[in-house]
């Protein structure tokens, strides 16, 4: 059996207090509220949705532009994030825990991961709970997202893969179904 060890800190990191931020102008008020619309203004693609931190570090800030202030810093690449508004080559990403800010897009990647939930999870050879045991997860590991079913999705990290609840894992939505 293969154990999935979860990254250390998986959380962003808080950034230290910087000077006031430039004020949003109306376009960056309309974009905070493009959830409404259930399509991002700028790729109409679904929002919310699910993306992955492409590098090993990126910068959350109060607005969508450099001069607004860091306020997160993610470092783990892979990290499950929901996007939830857009704006240019910004979008408003948060974590699992709902702390985020606006990401510069190219930082941001589709493929989609997920975040382990609860501790020594179980991934089974198929998606249900009779069937083997093949690997265990700890709390925090990041996996990459394969199928989903209406109550299981397939996950693989390091060189093990199998299926878990969906409730035990971040990344995914409740009604969501992969093939």
């Amino acid at each position: 059996m293969v154990l999935i060890l979860a990254l250390t800190g998986v959380g962003p990191l808080r950034a230290q207090e910087l000077e006031d931020d430039p004020p949003l102008s109306e376009t960056e008020r309309e974009a905070a509220l493009s959830t409404q619309s259930g399509r991002g203004p700028v790729t109409n693609l679904p929002l919310p949705r699910f993306v992955s931190l492409k590098g090993s570090e990126g910068n959350a800030r109060r607005g969508p532009s450099l001069s607004h202030r860091i306020d997160w810093v993610f470092k783990h690449a892979g990290m499950p994030l929901r996007i939830t508004a857009e704006f240019g080559h910004w979008r408003r990403v948060e974590d699992r825990d709902g702390a985020g800010g606006w990401v510069h897009y190219s930082l941001l990647s589709g493929v989609r991961t997920v975040i382990v939930e609860e501790d020594m999870t179980e991934l089974h050879a198929r998606g249900d709970a009779a069937s083997p045991v093949v690997a265990l997860a700890e709390m925090g590991a990041i996996a990459k997202l394969g199928d989903c079913t209406r109550d299981w999705c397939e996950i693989s990290a390091d060189s093990a893969d199998g299926w878990v609840p969906k409730t035990q894992i971040w990344g995914v939505d409740a009604d969501e179904i992969r093939d």
